[in-house]
């Protein structure tokens, strides 16, 4: 069963592969086909888990994979007529097959998503039905089951931009992942994590940072970051003396970074692009100072924990030379600067950009001698591609189905108004509301789910204030993504704690607590957009550095501890420093910036003192 599943998935990366260089299709022909490759291989799955199915369960499976092929066949045969038809006068045996698609997607989502999207889609469509029973606000005439089926069964619902994006650009750069790490990304970024930082204290704490970002750029996923990198670093920390507590946590916070970190910052971001409307090159450099911040004060705060434990650098004996490492990371790093360059300088399609940047890995691992180019080497490639992609492809489907239903039913437009009716039209209020929509939403889906529903009902509120697209876009992607660090369900603290054999909240809590950052972040961008434009202005080359004392600030509170064991009162004081150093006013940054350095000398004069009183003593005895 396992070379059926490898065979469908090297076919489903082909046949992408085979679209967008060799042979076009219509958007709806090619939606329908990745559907039925990312269905057929999820219902696959019941055949190779560990626990032995029943055979109710394979029966159920094998006929939901023949209604896949009967339901997508229906649609390919005729798409123009079909897609025309459904909108207007839709015929029963397009209601049927409407209804067995939306069957087969929900279970679909429910075994490679969990529970929890599934029930809201489900609500969703029991909403666009029964609504004329609400009061108030919520209330809407109902919608008959023709009505409900043809907006789900067509583009503004299953076949919608989300699965579009996901069957186009995230597929793709899904793919340019595979393939990179089945030439060997995850050894080299490794043993570079550790050249770089395994001299410095605290080394593998530092090294569990570096070589999370190293893999979350390219990755994208928080849970499959932490089981990649975490089970060399989370072992590595604690054999150091590291409490478990807090190995988990900074593995945890590190490769949540990779969804908000360019240039491959998951699936959402790529959606992010179509719905904001702006190139995903613009997107990239605008969330590049944002990541910065996060990774620089996670970074700022493993260090001062490093001085607090006094935990010293790794042996010698265990750190690879750089200069070797770097050699042999050449071959993997021309196609990331390949991507780079066609991405953010020549400002080609993310599609033309990830289809080069594959053949500039085939291209390279010609002259790989450790892992040289194999059929096996594109076999993993192209499976681990389409395997990694599932979820998505599920998420994405049944995001729109939920979509389709605010939009017929008007919830979202309903939601946006609540929003700003609550708020009173204060901003500070409506992105706080925000927030906990995103972040709740985001505690039980998955990132790309939850960020298209929080999207849709959300983001135009805080554009109707005032706030730019895509810093509103950004800012729901934010919370969307950090959700994973945050419990009550934090799917990537829990990854890790099992990696650390600690208690699952208590590590949740500390990566909180060392993430908390990234909960200051989207604040500061939508309040001060200066954050997010990436140039060499004066006003923008001061923000960044403003930025960087915020963060610094920020770690020092949060930490207690500036050169030695600070006051809570100390502590607030740099908490509040933090915040108003991100302030778009100069003026209070400024002043956020003479606070700090009083509060900096003024220890770093006590530690002198302290310093010179124990020499004196030690001459007396």
């Amino acid at each position: 069963m396992k070379k059926i599943i490898n065979s469908i998935s090297v076919l489903m990366a082909l046949f992408h592969i085979a679209v967008f260089t060799f042979i076009p299709i219509k958007s709806g022909v090619l939606y329908s086909f990745h559907l039925l490759f990312g269905m057929v291989l999820i219902f696959l799955g019941i055949f190779t888990t560990k626990k032995e199915a029943s055979f109710i369960r394979k029966l159920i499976g094998i006929i939901l994979i023949i209604l896949t092929f009967v339901t997508t066949i229906y649609i390919i045969k005729d798409y123009d007529t079909f897609a025309m038809r459904i909108q207007i006068f839709p015929e029963n045996i397009d209601i049927l097959m409407g209804i067995l698609t939306t069957i087969i997607v929900l279970e679909g989502t429910r075994r490679s998503a969990g529970n929890a999207l599934p029930i809201i889609a489900i609500i969703s469509i029991l909403y666009a039905f029964y609504g004329m029973v609400l009061p108030g606000v919520f209330g809407h005439r109902g919608y008959d089951l023709t009505r409900v089926v043809s907006t789900i069964y067509s583009e503004q619902g299953i076949f919608g931009s989300s699965l579009g994006v996901s069957a186009t650009n995230v597929f793709l750069f899904v793919l340019f992942a595979s393939f990179l790490n089945s030439s060997g990304a995850d050894k080299i970024f490794q043993d570079l994590s550790l050249a770089i930082a395994g001299k410095k204290r605290g080394g593998p704490a530092k090294i569990a940072v570096l070589s999370s970002t190293f893999f979350g750029s390219i990755s994208g996923s928080a849970v499959a970051n932490v089981v990649s990198t975490g089970a060399f670093t989370i072992p590595m920390m604690k054999k150091q003396g590291y409490r478990g507590v807090f190995a988990g946590a900074v593995e945890a916070v590190a490769s949540t970074g990779g969804q908000i970190m360019p240039p491959i910052m998951g699936a959402a971001a790529f959606i992010l692009s179509d719905l904001a409307g702006v190139k995903y090159s613009v997107v990239c450099l605008a969330a590049l100072i944002p990541a910065l911040m996060y990774y620089f004060t996670l970074f700022i705060m493993v260090d001062i924990e490093s001085i607090k434990e006094n935990k010293k650098p790794l042996d010698s004996s265990q750190i690879p030379n750089l200069k070797k490492v770097l050699k042999e990371s050449l071959n993997l790093f021309i196609p990331v600067i390949v991507l780079l360059y066609l991405l953010i300088f020549n400002q080609s399609t993310p599609m033309i950009s990830a289809i080069s940047a594959i053949v500039a890995i085939l291209l390279c691992s010609i002259f790989n001698k450790k892992r040289p180019l194999s059929l096996t080497t594109l076999i993993d490639g192209c499976s681990g591609g389409a395997k990694s992609s599932l979820q998505v492809i599920a998420a994405c489907a049944t995001s729109g189905i939920v979509v389709g239903m605010l939009s017929l039913t008007g919830l979202g437009l309903k939601l946006s108004n609540i929003i700003i009716n609550f708020s009173q039209g204060n901003l500070i209020a409506s992105l706080v509301l925000a927030m906990l929509v995103s972040s709740v939403l985001g505690m039980g889906l998955p990132t790309t789910a939850a960020y298209i529903i929080a999207a849709t009902s959300v983001t135009p509120a805080l554009i109707k204030l005032g706030v730019t697209p895509l810093s509103a876009h950004l800012f729901v992607l934010y919370y969307s993504a950090i959700s994973a660090i945050t419990p009550p369900v934090a799917v990537a603290s829990y990854a890790a704690a099992a990696l650390a054999e600690e208690n699952p909240m208590k590590v949740g809590i500390e990566a909180v607590r060392l993430g908390l950052v990234a909960f200051i972040v989207p604040f500061a961008f939508v309040l001060n957009p200066r954050l997010l434009n990436l140039n060499f202005e004066i006003s923008t080359i001061l923000t960044i550095v403003f930025a960087l004392i915020s963060c610094l600030s920020l770690a020092y509170s949060l930490q207690g501890w500036l050169l030695r064991k600070i006051t809570i009162v100390e502590r607030i004081i740099l908490f509040v420093v933090a915040v108003i150093l991100v302030h778009p006013n100069f003026s209070f940054a400024i002043a956020g910036s003479i606070i700090f350095t009083i509060v900096f000398v003024h220890n770093k004069i006590r530690v002198k003192k302290s310093t010179c009183i124990d020499s004196v003593g030690e001459e007396i005895i």
